[in-house]
């Protein structure tokens, strides 16, 4: 049974989720504040934590920074806050996903079974890719460039994972939301936008001179060695 810890300061909202998942066969533990959050994180281990951003004591984006120092939990965003900049924002925190109120239970368990899906255990890692001078490693999740170490968060290990197992086709950014977040239907391209930003970002390249990461307008995103150039490359 998946343990699920909620950090909300509405008590209706709190009490609603806390049932819905119940019902559903989670063990749900609930706080109303950040740092009552903070502490459950650190001594219980949940399996993943919802987590509002307008919290009483300490700013939810905020928290999202304290947990990634100390933990890999997956945290869902549930918020009223449904402007891009603050999705960005979470996102660039470390936040998994990112669920706007108001909210179904159901679609917050199927966001739920998404990121433990990510997490689980599952068949034997294939061996490194090579793109080029881009090594992508699943066993060890680390990525080099050149030789040189690339430093990425989980979300962006896993779109470039993905993007390198296909490299030189160009896959479409409604297939890497399902594969990459899980979120075949209803999910936002925009996710999918900024994450390739960081990634580009990281790489040493940008929209306007890819060396790697190339957007092919109205289709899709595809990775590729620099010395096999890209054809109607765009911006994201």
């Amino acid at each position: 049974m998946a343990s699920i810890l909620v950090v909300e300061d509405d008590d209706a909202i709190r009490t609603a989720v806390h049932r819905g998942l119940r019902a559903r066969d989670y063990a749900v533990a609930t706080v109303a504040t950040g740092l009552a959050g903070l502490e459950h994180v650190l001594r219980e281990g949940p399996d993943v934590v919802l987590l509002d951003l307008g919290l009483p004591d300490i700013d939810g984006l905020t928290l999202i920074s304290m947990v990634r120092t100390a933990s890999n939990v997956p945290i869902i965003v549930i918020t009223a806050r449904d402007d891009d900049p603050t999705m960005v924002r979470a996102l660039d925190a470390g936040a998994d996903d990112y669920v706007v109120k108001p909210f179904g239970t159901e679609q917050v368990a199927a966001r739920i079974r998404a990121v433990l899906r990510r997490g689980r255990p599952g068949s034997t890692p294939t061996p490194a890719l090579k793109v080029g001078g881009l090594v992508v490693d699943e066993r060890s999740r680390t990525v080099t460039l050149d030789g040189e170490p690339v430093e990425l968060a989980r979300k962006e290990f896993d779109l470039l994972h993905l993007l390198a197992s296909r490299a030189g086709e160009v896959v479409s950014k409604r297939e890497l939301l399902a594969e990459v977040w899980q979120q075949a239907w209803g999910g936002s391209e925009r996710t999918v936008d900024v994450h390739l930003s960081w990634l580009r970002r990281k790489l040493g390249e940008s929209a306007a001179s890819p060396r790697y990461l190339h957007s092919i307008r109205g289709v899709g995103v595809r990775l590729a060695p620099p010395e096999e150039p890209a054809v109607a490359e765009t911006g994201s």
